[in-house]
């Protein structure tokens, strides 16, 4: 395929979706998580559980960096793929200025673009990745994103030590970072072995007017529901087009939310629909009321991709979904946003 029919085969589709004419390939992929996630259902699937909560350093902050760390270098020592050959890192977390990223990604000295979505950031990095790759800037782009239980309490709700009660709606946010090494694909060089990202609907902040900083779910299924249901309208396609609508965070009360909201819309995804947020943790030996938050990229690089390449699913839409708000926010008495970014994800058999 030369230049000019890869352009015309690649299609900006709909309102908001890119489809791409090589699908970018994951080459490779990290997790690394804290003991909690470890002692969950999907222990098996991840890279590294780490028993110390601050990963052998001095703070819940400099453990998270640390996380990233390890992640990126996994990602990369997996990969084969020399760290000069790697030309951006795509990264982001939920601490104030990105300090995890920046700490975790100072050393590798790969140039980096620093992204915020909250828990959304990790199908940001992903679809830019991909876009990066296939337009042919890049032959290979780390995407990787984290969050850390301690840090995320302390900076957004309640330090630790203060022992506040936490409400049924609430959720608990995931220690872990998962890392992905995305690469270019041309029609010479398939890549049949590795998932490809085929197509990226990127989307909106939403906004029901939910002030309630301990219901997430709540504040983040009208934007997943939004971006899932231009999605489907995009691609034309019904939500049976996949084995499962993969959703980041929603945790129990979000999931119900979202499912109600595309039914409304007469989208019925409640066969496929799966969320990160309920499936990392086990609700009856692990008590974190809704379920987990800031839990797609370890649940991605762990569960969904060994899925995908041991042919078990060949399709999936995955669909991070990130709260918008920050301390001085809240405090002001602004409502809280969502966004949510969706990513299909294939097993192509060539």
């Amino acid at each position: 395929m030369n230049q000019n029919e890869q352009e015309k085969t690649n299609q900006a589709v709909g309102k908001q979706t890119i489809r791409f004419a090589c699908p970018p390939a994951i080459l490779s992929r990290a997790s690394i998580v804290g003991d909690m996630e470890g002692q969950g259902p999907l222990a098996s699937y991840f890279d590294q559980i780490e028993p110390d909560p601050a990963f052998g350093m001095d703070s819940w902050e400099e453990g998270e960096s640390e996380m990233v760390r390890r992640a990126v270098q996994t990602a990369i020592t997996k990969s084969g793929i020399a760290k000069e050959n790697i030309r951006y890192i795509f990264g982001g977390d939920l601490l104030g200025q990105l300090i995890g990223s920046t700490f975790g990604l100072k050393d590798f000295q790969i140039p980096i673009f620093g992204l915020y979505g909250a828990c959304s950031t990790c199908g940001e990095a992903l679809s830019l990745a991909a876009m990066t790759v296939n337009a042919g800037y890049a032959s290979h782009v780390i995407a990787v994103t984290s969050s850390h239980f301690g840090g995320a309490e302390k900076q957004f709700r309640f330090p630790l030590e203060y022992g506040n009660q936490r409400p049924l709606s609430s959720t608990w946010t995931v220690t872990g970072s998962g890392a992905f090494l995305v690469s270019a694909t041309s029609p010479d060089q398939p890549m049949k072995e590795y998932p490809r990202i085929t197509s990226v609907t990127t989307g909106k902040i939403v906004d029901y007017g939910v002030r309630d900083n301990m219901n997430m779910g709540a504040c983040m299924a009208p934007a997943a529901a939004d971006v899932i249901y231009q999605c489907l309208e995009d691609l034309a396609v019904k939500p049976s087009h996949f084995d499962k609508i993969i959703t980041g965070d929603l945790g129990k009360v979000g999931s119900e939310i979202l499912i109600k909201l595309l039914r409304d819309n007469d989208y019925d995804i409640e066969k496929q629909h799966m969320d990160c947020g309920v499936c990392i943790f086990d609700n009856e030996e692990q008590d974190t009321h809704s379920g987990g938050s800031g839990c797609a990229a370890v649940t991605l690089a762990g569960y969904i991709l060994h899925q995908l390449e041991s042919n078990e699913w060949k399709r999936v839409l995955f669909v991070p979904t990130g709260a918008l708000l920050s301390t001085v926010s809240f405090n002001e008495g602004q409502t809280i946003p969502g966004v949510a970014h969706a990513v299909v994800i294939e097993h192509i058999d060539l």
